[in-house]
């Protein structure tokens, strides 16, 4: 209890302080396998990196498809109902990935085990995410939505990163792999034992809601709404290199410039353990100086150069482990520069928030799929340096489509009320 005045003072919601260190759990767990599956897959029954980027292609479309339906979902079962069924899909067809396909070097049943599993993370995160803006008090909904980003982030691929590099060296990854599991399986102990918050265990949507109607609502709004259709592009820009990377960066970074996969793991979470720290940074400098310009500048044009830098300057230099730590930490940074479209988005649609919201998690989502997707039809035809340039050119419009994310203007108000301003984030 008295944990309580300090849960309050920094924006955690007390009753879901154990679904924020559940989710941290769960996506360290998934964190794990992103710095080495790809090399470990072509290894292992794929071949080649080219169809390991298949399989992961094939897990990206399921992670799209349930980080929209994760909202919809949300407001039909309750948000805990979706996690427990996020939760049920991953154990599942992990351990089916696992025993049947990974084990055996069977590919056809990679794509469908992995694949298949790319339904469970965004229905048990996401879902939490829709619990925490049913529950969070209004003044401090903008921190508590903040703290979901650190425990995702800090896990996926951060802290699962380091618990790869301890382990692999002791167990291999596929007993690595083994392990993940059953931190996943923690995290969603912790989760659903822990939180006992009684909003996210009913449906959220009023009883006259269909499920139909519910699901149709939450794409009809990219029509209704093209700025926020075009925030969810952005969205998908936003970290589509990140998962496309994941796949040849291994390989480029721990056997072309000779660094090795523990060397690699500590790279990668250097990368995205500076992009934590810095989500919270430019979170307050959106508010400064304006949430299009923020992402406009630091995000687009400062992704499209450090994604250069990221694989052009150590293919110069050579195995100078500092330099890559560098670079590494530039994107890091740069990256963080996207966090206000979080803020951005839902703004667009003051009379349907919930859609834009659901939205935008089709583009989290997307970015899963769109990454290895690129990387699957232009590695072979253009190579890991062509590969890069599309992403920093990716960026760049990503730059360019925010320009047009212009918010409404504010709505007259009576003439004995003071106007709510809009501040320095509409820039």
């Amino acid at each position: 209890m008295a944990a309580s005045p300090l849960l309050d003072r920094i924006g955690i919601p007390k009753a879901l302080v154990f679904g924020y260190l559940g989710v941290l759990l769960f996506m360290v767990g998934d964190g794990v396998e992103s710095g080495f599956i790809a090399p470990f897959m072509a290894d292992h029954g794929a071949g080649t990196e080219v169809r390991a980027s298949y399989v992961i292609t094939a897990y990206g479309i399921t992670v799209m498809l349930a980080s929209w339906l994760s909202g919809a979902l949300s407001d039909l079962w309750g948000p805990r109902r979706v996690m427990q069924l996020g939760l049920a899909v991953w154990i599942v067809f992990d351990v089916l990935y696992l025993t049947l396909a990974l084990g055996p070097h069977n590919y056809p049943l990679m794509l469908v085990f992995y694949g298949l599993r790319g339904f469970g993370y965004p229905l048990f995160a996401f879902g939490f995410l829709v619990w925490i803006t049913a529950t969070a008090p209004k003044a401090r909904m903008g921190t508590a939505v903040g703290w979901f980003y650190v425990a995702f982030t800090g896990g996926l691929p951060t802290l699962g990163s380091l618990v790869a590099g301890a382990t692999n060296p002791w167990f291999g990854p596929f007993g690595t792999l083994w392990i993940a599991l059953g931190i996943i399986v923690l995290g969603g102990a912790c989760c659903l034992l822990g939180v006992r918050e009684r909003t996210g265990f009913a449906r959220l949507a009023p009883p006259e809601v269909k499920p139909v109607q519910s699901l149709v609502s939450s794409l009809a709004i990219a029509w209704t709404h093209p700025k926020v259709a075009v925030g969810c592009l952005v969205r998908i820009i936003n970290t589509a290199p990140e998962f496309g990377f994941l796949v040849f960066l291994p390989t480029f970074f721990g056997k072309e410039l000779g660094f090795g996969e523990g060397r690699w793991l500590t790279l990668l979470a250097v990368i995205y353990g500076t992009n934590v720290f810095c989500n919270l940074l430019f979170g307050v400098i959106g508010d400064k100086i304006g949430w299009r310009r923020t992402i406009a500048t630091f995000g687009g044009l400062g992704c499209a150069v450090t994604t250069l830098t990221l694989y052009f300057v150590p293919q110069a230099v050579g195995p100078h482990y500092w330099v890559a730590l560098l670079v590494g930490m530039l994107y890091g940074v740069t990256l963080a520069g996207f966090v206000p479209i979080s803020a951005l988005v839902p703004a667009l649609a003051p009379d349907n928030k919930g859609g834009a919201m659901a939205l935008l998690n089709l583009g989290a989502g997307g970015a899963a799929f769109v990454g290895p997707a690129i990387v699957s039809l232009f590695l072979d035809p253009l190579g890991p340096a062509g590969v890069v340039i599309i992403f920093a050119a990716l960026y760049v419009v990503a730059a360019l489509l925010t320009l047009y994310l212009e918010l409404p203007e504010p709505r007259p108000t009576h003439p004995t009320t003071t106007p709510t301003p809009i501040t320095a984030a509409q820039g």
